[in-house]
């Protein structure tokens, strides 16, 4: 890292407000109002076809079945369908390290390592620099796709959304007036959470806050031990429930188990070296005892997934670690952005950089995995304090809540990576971007149900095979 030296001028807060109000001439705010795609639009199954070209064969057809169960899930795993989309379109140039895929349900309660609970970014596997706007789209396009999901009336999706954008612009031109050090420092533990919703929080969403805090301070690596493993006479192992957890054992064949160890050791080695001195020291405490492939999520259901079970003191001293493939960002190849080296060191340099409070084990390596292709991770704990918001329990004010939870909460991203003054004076004051972003997140919504159609039609045909499990 360069630090410049005295004689390397900044901008003035002037300056830069003055460059963010110069951003609307080349992107006016009313631009985002719609999304219009014209009879050359790519194929948005191409698009899903060639993200699970480089995935595990025999999990593709998962992957498909859970995208066509709705609409809503199949926005979350078309992260690249609209990554090309929004590459299509012009932009303000007003750069952030973006999440990349900013969808409602990867917002959520975590751990801090203090222990203390704060709501933040949970998912950073598309992580990439990109215009400011892109991340609040996908963000305002959730809220339209999950209101529909519920039955809700379009205007009150369209309060979902524009409750979430105005949050954004609100706390952005906030930001805009803090000093550098408080930007970076603020973060969204739950007593500010509390505070920030309490003007509009009704008896109703209280008790559901309460109880969401409390359930996700239940989920700890401790149950996730109970849940995912078994004693067995030669001790504690990861119990498998194929094709979801699938033990290495299982899967290797030829191979004795004490080859398959020194492969996952020097993996292990691999990661461990990108941790600070005191943290490698923490894990010299604890030996490896198992690893199984795990499908998670949906968007990345088919790239390599591993949970290591590693062992401390004794039996009752669990750890478990996920070390999940990173692949290049569905965003890259509509950016001129830097190229790495290593896909889990993006994601993981993203992580740091966006996310306040980053698991104390959150490394990377690079793999090469039993078919002899080199693969980049990223290494984190499996499951730590996490509160997951369930959408589809929500009622419109509560939907609206969480909106404004949400885009507040994206705001404090962006403004620790990009500059708060430049994208406060873009957006302004008044209302002009959240009444853009409501008519472009219904547009989009309408854009994703005929893609989301588009797979099912494929499916029928044959194109693709589907499974569901």
């Amino acid at each position: 890292m360069t630090v410049p030296s005295p004689s390397v001028p900044f901008a003035t807060p002037a300056e830069r407000a003055a460059e963010g109000r110069a951003a609307r001439r080349r992107c006016p705010r009313s631009s985002h109002g719609r999304f219009e795609d014209g009879p050359g639009r790519f194929d948005p199954v191409d698009v899903v076809e060639r993200q699970s070209a480089t995935r595990v064969p025999e999990l593709v057809p998962i992957r498909y079945g859970r995208m066509l169960e709705s609409p809503f899930r199949f926005y979350r795993g078309a992260a690249a369908v609209m990554a090309a989309d929004l590459g299509a379109a012009p932009d303000t140039g007003l750069r952030v390290q973006l999440c990349g895929d900013a969808h409602l349900l990867n917002f959520r309660l975590l751990a801090s390592p203090e222990r203390h609970l704060v709501f933040d970014i949970n998912d950073f596997d598309e992580t990439l620099a990109g215009p400011f706007e892109w991340d609040v789209k996908r963000l305002a396009a959730s809220f339209a796709i999950a209101g529909r999901a519920n039955g809700f009336r379009t205007k009150e999706q369209d309060g979902a959304v524009a409750a979430c954008v105005a949050a954004y612009r609100t706390r952005m031109r906030q930001f805009a007036g803090m000093r550098t050090l408080d930007i970076w420092y603020a973060q969204d533990d739950t007593d500010h959470v509390r505070e920030l919703m309490a003007a509009s929080m009704t008896r109703r969403a209280r008790r559901r806050t309460a109880e969401a805090t409390a359930k996700a301070r239940t989920r700890t690596h401790l149950q996730a031990f109970a849940k995912l493993t078994a004693a067995t006479p030669d001790g504690r192992v990861i119990a498998p429930d194929p094709p979801l957890i699938t033990p290495l054992r299982d899967l290797v064949d030829g191979s004795s188990p004490r080859e398959q160890e020194e492969e996952l050791r020097s993996v292990l080695e691999g990661y461990v070296r990108t941790l600070s001195s005191e943290r490698r020291h923490l894990l010299r405490r604890y030996r490896m005892v198992d690893i199984a492939r795990k499908v998670v999520g949906v968007g990345s259901v088919g790239t390599r997934c591993w949970i290591v079970l590693l062992l401390g003191r004794d039996d009752d001293d669990p750890l478990l670690l996920q070390a999940k493939e990173a692949q290049e960002s569905v965003l890259a190849a509509h950016t001129a952005g830097v190229r790495w080296d290593n896909e889990g060191r993006r994601v993981v340099t993203g992580q740091r950089l966006i996310q306040t409070t980053s698991d104390i084990l959150l490394g990377w390596t690079h793999a090469v995995g039993l078919d002899g292709n080199g693969r980049d991770f990223y290494v984190r704990q499996l499951r730590d304090w996490k509160g997951i918001a369930r959408p589809e329990t929500m009622d419109p004010a509560l939907l609206r809540l969480f909106a404004r939870l949400c885009g507040a909460s994206l705001a404090r991203a962006h403004a620790r990576s990009g500059d708060p003054v430049a994208i406060g004076a873009y957006l302004g004051g008044g209302d002009r971007f959240d009444r853009a972003l409501t008519a472009f997140a219904q547009s989009y919504a309408d854009r994703n149900e005929r893609d989301f159609e588009a797979l099912g039609a494929a499916a029928r045909s044959g194109r693709i095979r589907t499974a569901v499990l």
